[in-house]
C-alpha cells in the first residue's frame, strides 16, 4: 500500500474540518429547535408559551384574574403576552446563534429579516493563500499550454 501524497492528506484534513463543521451546524439547530419562552401576564391572569418559531404552544390561566376581565382587555392582555413571549424566543434563539454567524451579521436582525446577507457570502471566499495562488495561476485548462477542461452543465 502507497504512502498518501501530501496533496491526498490535505484534501482528507478539508473533509474532516467540513464534517466536523456540518456536525456542529447540526447541534445548533437542534439547540434553536428547543428554545421555548414564556410570560406571564400582569396579576397573573395568564401564562403563554412559544416554541422557537413564536408560534403558541400553550396558553394558561393559573387564576381566576381573566374572569373579572373585560373581553377586550383579556384579548389585549392575551397579545401583550404573546407578544412578550415571542421576543423572549427569539432573543434566545438569538443567543444560540451569536458567536456562530460571520463578523457584522447580527443573530437578531437575521431572524427578523433586517441582516444584510451579503455578509454570510462574501465576494471572494476564504482561502488558504496557495489556493489563491493556484485558483488565479495555476488552473488546469487557464494556460496556453494546458489541457481545456469542460465546465459541467448547468442543472
Amino acid at each position: 500500500m502507497s504512502t498518501p501524497s501530501p496533496y491526498d492528506q490535505h484534501i482528507d484534513e478539508l473533509l474532516g474540518t467540513y464534517r466536523r463543521e456540518r456536525a456542529q451546524v447540526g447541534e445548533l439547530q437542534r439547540r434553536m429547535r428547543e428554545v421555548t419562552a414564556s410570560a406571564m401576564a400582569p396579576r397573573q391572569a395568564l401564562k403563554v408559551t412559544v416554541n422557537s418559531q413564536g408560534e403558541v404552544t400553550e396558553i394558561e390561566f393559573p387564576t381566576g384574574a381573566y374572569k373579572r376581565m373585560a373581553p377586550v382587555e383579556l384579548s389585549q392582555t392575551l397579545l401583550t403576552t404573546i407578544q412578550k413571549a415571542r421576543t423572549t424566543a427569539l432573543a434566545e434563539v438569538a443567543e444560540v446563534l451569536s458567536g456562530h454567524l460571520p463578523a457584522g451579521v447580527v443573530a437578531a436582525d437575521l431572524l427578523q429579516g433586517k441582516a444584510d446577507l451579503g455578509g454570510l457570502l462574501p465576494e471572494t471566499p476564504p482561502m488558504a493563500d496557495e489556493v489563491g495562488e493556484y485558483v488565479a495561476h495555476g488552473r488546469p485548462g487557464r494556460g496556453a499550454g494546458g489541457p481545456r477542461i469542460a465546465r459541467p452543465p448547468l442543472a
